[in-house]
């Protein structure tokens, strides 16, 4: 990256942040060039990354809450301060406001990624799960930011696993393993679906698998967040059972808080109690 620029050099200055994603952690530099290399993506069992947060923003106030931000994402014990305040800066109108809509959960979903922003042009680039998520990040980064003067490249987003990813993107084809309601059990109709995957997995090789639980919003975060773990436990023991390596599979319970739709209606909470295969 160095002596290269993703952007045109401003006449002014303006303010510039890297906000770099490895599968948990995120970072921010004061342009790309500058930034760390992102680390290799961590086994399913590795603990949760350092957030390490750097460059220059135009005074305290911002400064501060970019970190708060960050700390209510990720906890206060995750949060390194490396952030520079530079008065020399000048910002676009509510620049400090838009960068935080900006820091969404859904950041979490990309591995190997940054988000650069510089000015009020942002992009943002690494691996995730599958197209829709690839998709929904990029919207979700316009959405937050609601406003016209910025620009978001998502071009180098791209879709981890390649062939074997899509591979069992196509075999899930958007379906929901389904369980019976407040538990872990597996229904009938989700152990078809467990049955096509396993199958699935055989034909990728020694690829390793994260298997995520999803919920909806309902209910205390904590049950949640236990209850998802749980149901991406069963799907293990399940796939185990039907001759998958158990070795290569990971799980992980992500809770409430990676919604894909609206939690305010019955659809878009059956839709956010699903489990995701992501190969790593």
């Amino acid at each position: 990256m160095r002596g290269r620029s993703f952007f045109p050099t401003p006449a002014r200055a303006l303010p510039a942040i890297v906000l770099a994603a490895g599968l948990t952690s995120l970072a921010c530099a004061a342009s790309a060039q500058d930034a760390a290399p992102a680390a290799a993506p961590a086994p399913a069992s590795a603990a949760a990354k350092p957030v390490i947060a750097s460059g220059k923003v135009p005074d305290e106030s911002s400064k501060q809450a970019v970190l708060a931000k960050l700390r209510e994402l990720y906890g206060n014990e995750r949060v390194i301060d490396r952030i520079e305040v530079s008065s020399g800066i000048v910002t676009p109108p509510n620049w400090r406001q838009n960068v935080v809509n900006m820091l969404g959960p859904d950041l979490q979903q990309v591995s190997d990624g940054k988000l650069e922003v510089n000015g009020n042009a942002v992009r943002v680039s690494g691996n995730v799960a599958n197209e829709l998520q690839r998709q929904q990040i990029v919207s979700g980064l316009s959405t937050r930011i609601n406003n016209p003067t910025y620009s978001v490249d998502g071009r180098q987003l791209r879709v981890a696993g390649g062939a074997q990813q899509s591979l069992l993107d196509n075999v899930l084809a958007n379906r929901i393993v389904e369980f019976e309601s407040g538990s872990a059990t597996l229904t009938p109709k989700g152990e078809l679906i467990l049955d096509e995957m396993a199958a699935a997995m055989k034909r990728i090789g020694n690829k390793r698998v994260l298997i995520v639980g999803h919920t909806d919003a309902a209910g205390r975060r904590e049950s949640n967040l236990a209850l998802s773990l749980a149901r991406a436990d069963s799907v293990k023991r399940y796939l185990q059972a039907h001759g998958v390596n158990g070795a290569l599979l990971g799980v992980q319970g992500a809770g409430p808080d990676q919604p894909v739709a609206d939690n305010a209606t019955a659809e878009g909470r059956a839709r956010n109690r699903r489990i995701a295969f992501k190969v790593l």
